[in-house]
């Protein structure tokens, strides 16, 4: 099929490739413009543009695709028989959804309706949600609420951080649009309500709707005084982003395990040996020290801190320009012992 693309972070470049090694010709690439990172604020390509050049392929980078009437005419000229959109950024306008005869298909990283929006993954695992997966849906006006074609589950490891999730979910949505497009083929073109009833979509029931907003610097700061598990989930769900303070700077924060008796089979076998040790309080009982206080030094692991509740291993961190350290070389750069405390002036 001749598919018209649209994305723009990493997590898209696996839909990409899936679709062009199933054979289908991709007539055009839509992401978003470049954006100046890094300390040098030089201009940067988005991930999927950069895969798109490295392609041949062509792309087209409106700063506001509703507003831009070039070019949606000059997309509606590739002639494509559908749009596939995964993490492309904008919201679509009718004009546009309406131009491909087969529809208008997003490959969303969540179980639809639950996280609806632009940080799907990322709330998954701050709110420890016990799986997640990938939706291949048709596209409406609103945000995130066509109906769903095909989805699969996966489960969320305790251990497993928003990197590594998304890659997992970035593999999995390219290959449910590689299992889908046959389906969407099939049912042909026409109207769209007669299209969709041919592919037995099901319709989202709104009332259990959640929205993944996107994520703030503030929402990446660590309070030691929250549980250990909610300070292990905005780790893991904010990776790399999270931090607290240190000496005036910022300690990025980026592994760690909750040191829950309950969670031992789910942790390492460190971890697990720690919890039995140090984590018999549950979360809403005071603990003994004060948050953020080093309770012991783990040779070749990390350090075991207090926190509002049950302790928390500390196995990696970033120290202010330097690169991640873990185990007995964060205990090193650290420079901490038993009895002080880690993150507790201001940033």
């Amino acid at each position: 099929m001749r598919i018209l693309f649209w994305g723009t972070p990493a997590y898209a470049v696996a839909s990409l490739d899936a679709l062009l090694q199933a054979g289908h010709d991709i007539v055009g690439v839509v992401s978003q413009p470049d954006r100046r990172r890094g300390r040098g604020k030089a201009l940067v390509a988005s991930a999927v543009k950069q895969r798109a050049l490295e392609l041949g392929l062509p792309v087209f980078s409106p700063e506001r695709i509703r507003l831009d009437l070039v070019c949606q005419q000059e997309l509606a000229a590739l002639g494509a028989d559908l749009s596939v959109v995964v993490a492309f950024g904008q919201i679509l306008p009718p004009a546009v959804l309406s131009q491909p005869p087969l529809g208008c298909w997003n490959g969303h990283g969540s179980l639809l309706p639950r996280w609806r929006g632009a940080a799907p993954i990322q709330w998954a695992l701050l709110e420890g949600d016990a799986e997640t997966g990938v939706g291949i849906m048709a596209m409406e006006e609103g945000l995130d609420t066509g109906p769903v074609l095909v989805e699969r589950s996966v489960p969320i490891p305790l251990l497993q951080n928003a990197q590594q999730l998304g890659e997992r979910l970035a593999r999995l949505t390219g290959e449910l649009l590689v299992e889908a497009l046959p389906r969407i083929a099939a049912a042909g073109p026409g109207a769209e309500l007669e299209r969709l009833a041919r592919l037995g979509v099901r319709p989202q029931d709104g009332a259990g709707a959640t929205h993944a907003r996107l994520l703030t610097k503030e929402d990446a700061l660590v309070s030691w005084e929250a549980s250990s598990l909610a300070i292990h989930r905005r780790v893991m769900g904010l990776f790399p982003n999270a931090f607290c303070p240190w000496r005036g700077e910022r300690l990025k924060l980026l592994a760690t395990e909750p040191l829950v008796s309950r969670l031992a089979d789910q942790l390492s076998p460190v971890g697990a040996a720690l919890a039995a040790r140090w984590g018999k309080q549950v979360d809403k009982e005071s603990p003994a020290e004060a948050p953020g206080t080093v309770l012991e030094l783990v040779e070749g692991e990390g350090l075991v801190l207090a926190t509002g509740g049950c302790p928390v291993l500390l196995r990696q961190a970033q120290l202010p320009g330097r690169r991640p350290s873990e185990g007995q070389a964060l205990i090193q750069q650290l420079g901490h012992v038993p009895g002080e405390q880690i993150g507790v002036d201001t940033p």
